[in-house]
């Protein structure tokens, strides 16, 4: 009796080192596996923190005197005065008409003069754009030469590393690994600033706040992923933006290799795609200061350049 017991003892002790072993193998396995699904959006990620840790010292030297003044109400242009007839007065613009002008200077707007900041909008009492201005605002970022040079470097950077190996090497697996990470980029686009916005009413617009401090503007840039304006002005949850991504997720398990598709490639592209969101709108709400900020300086250099010495201090 105690020999079938000590065998029942080996058996059971056998089984539970062979199923922890088991669990150890799927455990390092996912971990590859969310790893090679999120390093092209590292990549991304990581520019924009190096781009911020650059700028840090300018938005801490700011002084309040030196942040810029709070946005101007949609339509209101300063003008000089007529000199004309008074009585002829320009009629005022409908909210069609000045929503297209703003997206008109938006699509003019870069960083560096490089990267697209279509998104990015001053003025908070903007007028709403219209389900047609959401979707030329979406193909107008999606189309741009930017997006397919940040996909065929991410492209790039993964068949050197073999990210998603089922994709192969040679001139083959880099054109499907191009396909993938320009197709994430224009899935999200899609759904998250056109489709969904249309259906739930908000504007896939970044409201800049602008004034304050920095440390509240930045929680505003943080919490623009998951909070937004709407199209009747009130602000809400950013339905569109979070369920956007998770939509472009699940679209992703059609052209992604076998073993690289589920429920992990889902919510793991949602989750880095919305948190590299939080850090890239901190670039976008200080870009318009950093501008400010080194322009101001370099007009004070040519100031002080073209400024003609004193005569009695050369005597």
């Amino acid at each position: 009796m105690s020999d079938l017991r000590r065998g029942n003892s080996v058996s059971t002790s056998g089984w539970l080192t062979r199923l922890h072993a088991r669990v150890a193998e799927l455990d390092e396995d996912l971990t590859n596996k969310m790893y090679l699904l999120t390093i092209s959006r590292r990549i991304r990620l990581a520019i924009a923190v190096a781009v911020l840790s650059l700028t840090s010292s300018t938005l801490l030297a700011q002084t309040e005197p030196d942040m810029p003044d709070a946005p101007a109400p949609a339509g209101q242009v300063q003008t000089q005065m007529p000199t004309g007839d008074l009585s002829i007065q320009p009629e005022p613009k409908s909210q069609r008409e000045q929503a297209a002008e703003d997206l008109k200077r938006e699509e003019k707007q870069r960083i560096l003069g490089i990267v697209p900041d279509f998104n990015m909008m001053d003025n908070t009492q903007a007028p709403p754009l219209s389900p047609k201005q959401k979707f030329q605002l979406f193909w107008k970022s999606s189309t741009d030469p930017y997006t397919f040079f940040v996909a065929g470097f991410v492209a790039g950077y993964g068949q050197a590393n073999n990210s998603n190996p089922g994709y192969g090497q040679g001139a083959e697996g880099y054109f499907k690994r191009f396909g993938a990470a320009y197709a994430d980029s224009f899935d999200g686009n899609l759904w998250g600033n056109a489709i969904l916005p249309v259906w739930w009413h908000e504007d896939p617009r970044y409201f800049r706040k602008g004034t304050g401090s920095v440390g509240s503007r930045m929680a505003h840039a943080a919490l623009s992923t998951v909070w937004s304006r709407r199209d009747n002005g009130t602000w809400g949850p950013n339905y569109a933006n979070v369920m956007g991504n998770m939509v472009g997720g699940a679209i992703s398990n059609l052209y992604y290799p076998k073993e690289d598709r589920g429920l992990e490639l889902v919510f793991g592209n949602a989750l880095t795609v919305t948190a590299e969101g939080a850090v890239g709108a901190q670039l976008v709400e200080f870009w318009p200061d950093i501008v400010r900020h080194y322009r101001n300086k370099k007009n004070k250099q040519l100031s002080a350049q073209s400024t003609p010495a004193d005569p009695s201090s050369q005597k």
